[in-house]
């Protein structure tokens, strides 16, 4: 497998694992505009609940998950998760400088403002814990699968 593939691996269980905690924000709260909302407002499409799904999944899957598995070696960080989160961060860093330069402002009001934008930052922090967690689960599995069939260490 390869590092895209490994990074897009973890970037679902990262985000099956933010889409949990969105669901128990959706439909025991809201306490803040849940993300799905959120994404979708961003495509054009309020209130469009299935659109922000699948764009969150894929967003989180292909996008994140393949970068963050294609610059994995050069992420910072002492721990897979740290470096995950520090992944994480940056991805939202990008979002609100988006979101704030060419998104509409008014995104940010009702339920929005500053504690979705907390919100956002505490769900993509959760994100790279995860994320950083399974890939350096599925590194160390394949590390180990190439000690075994070759019988020395791996170069790299």
């Amino acid at each position: 497998m390869s590092r895209v593939q490994m990074g897009m691996v973890a970037g679902f269980s990262a985000t099956v694992a933010v889409s949990l905690l969105e669901a128990v924000n959706l439909f025991a709260g809201p306490w803040v505009e849940p993300f799905p909302l959120f994404i979708a407002a961003l495509l054009g499409m309020p209130g469009n609940l299935i659109v922000g799904w699948v764009a969150h999944l894929f967003a989180g899957t292909v996008l994140l998950g393949g970068l963050a598995g294609a610059l994995w070696s050069r992420l910072p960080g002492a721990t897979p998760e740290t470096r995950g989160i520090l992944f994480a961060v940056g991805a939202w860093s990008v979002l609100m400088v988006g979101v704030f330069l060419f998104g509409d402002p008014r995104m940010f009001r009702g339920t929005g403002g500053f504690g979705m934008v907390g919100w956002m930052l505490l769900s993509h922090a959760l994100f790279g814990i995860v994320l950083g967690n399974v890939q350096a689960r599925l590194l160390k599995r394949e590390k180990r699968a190439l000690r075994d069939l070759s019988g020395t260490q791996p170069a790299h």
